[in-house]
């Protein structure tokens, strides 16, 4: 599997939803976030299998949420330590941090 070929997908609901990467069958990455109704997100977990740790996976989960965020004007509290520090270490999206 290469970089090019993992595809984020955002799946919404009414009150959540996630970023998920379909690596290979039974497995998967996920970010997920909740919806406030001030329309900020927050994203409480990233998880990505074992067997795909190191690969810059779940920096492209971050990467999509922001890059969502950026385009459809809304914010982003990070809960999950991850994100967090991703945050951190991207003083460059601390207008997009709520």
């Amino acid at each position: 599997m290469t970089d090019t070929e993992l595809t984020v997908v955002r799946e919404d609901g009414p009150t959540s939803g996630r970023y998920v990467i379909h690596l290979a069958p039974g497995f998967e990455a996920e970010m997920t976030f909740h919806k406030a109704a001030n329309g900020t997100i927050t994203i409480d977990h990233t998880g990505v299998p074992r067997e795909y740790e190191g690969r810059g996976i779940a920096a492209k989960l971050v990467n999509r949420a922001i890059s969502d965020a950026r385009e459809q004007g809304f914010k982003i509290t990070p809960l999950c330590s991850y994100v967090v520090a991703q945050f951190r270490r991207h003083p460059e999206w601390a207008d997009l941090r709520a």
